[in-house]
């Protein structure tokens, strides 16, 4: 049987197993699982693989988008551009382990984007500072949008929530929200912002999966903004490190 599962902490209420679960069963693949692996530290990740030969290929969940960086052998083209992983190629030879780190959060948010069929506005705000917040910021530039990411604390590129006033949110018409809050059980919590600013030409993506609207996008919502959960996301993501893990193993 070939293992396939999150490493991350916590991981009570991710949508992954399921997704997996089900596309098994439509598929017709009967040799492969998809488990959960709650880890606090991501530092033990070799051992963990080298002592569970069964395991085939792994997705990183928060907190270890980055921190695990240190422990792969090679990064994908994307990794190096945006310093995150979220899915683990593994190729065992005779030699040991070799772990090769992918960004399909970038994959996901593309299907994202798809998935709004609309043209995107120009400026967008992007909230968070972790690892699918790179992805996102990666994806926008591409796009030739004008990115401003906003962090709780100082960083270089950044600004705080202190700095949002009515003029930048007004003119950054599509937000980003890749911070965990929100998120099951705590549906009721949503980022510091102003939400009157908020006219109908507003965009408003939560990665967020679980709930399917969170407190985030239901003031998107009243106010008539076009508004998207992660969930395509996460499909888009899912998808592509299927495909990763089945070429490493071949």
């Amino acid at each position: 049987m070939r293992i396939f599962g999150l490493a991350g902490y916590p991981l009570e209420h991710s949508f992954s197993p399921a997704f997996f679960q089900q596309k098994f069963k439509n598929e017709g693949i009967t040799d492969s699982q998809y488990l959960l692996f709650p880890m606090k530290n991501i530092d033990g990740i070799r051992a963990f693989v080298l002592s569970h030969p069964e395991i085939c290929g792994l997705n990183v969940t928060s907190p270890h988008k980055e921190s695990i960086l240190p422990f792969l052998d090679e990064w994908s083209e994307e990794v190096r551009a945006v310093h995150a992983a979220n899915t683990i190629g593994i190729r065992r030879t005779p030699e040991g382990v070799v772990l090769k780190g992918y960004n399909t959060d970038i994959i996901g948010f593309r299907c994202a984007l798809a998935a709004l069929e609309c043209t995107l506005p120009s400026h967008a705000l992007i909230f968070g500072t972790g690892g699918a917040s790179h992805a996102a910021a990666y994806v926008l530039e591409q796009q030739g949008i004008h990115i401003q990411i906003v962090s709780r604390s100082p960083h270089p590129d950044t600004i705080t929530y202190n700095d949002l006033d009515s003029e930048i949110l007004r003119s950054h018409r599509l937000w980003v929200q890749s911070t965990p809050i929100g998120t099951y059980p705590q549906v009721e919590e949503k980022l510091p912002l102003t939400y009157k600013a908020l006219t109908p030409g507003h965009i408003l993506i939560d990665m967020i999966y679980n709930p399917s609207e969170t407190a985030f996008l239901r003031e998107g919502r009243i106010r008539g903004c076009r508004i998207l959960n992660g969930l395509s996301m996460l499909h888009g993501q899912a998808e592509a490190s299927w495909e990763i893990w089945n070429s490493c193993s071949k």
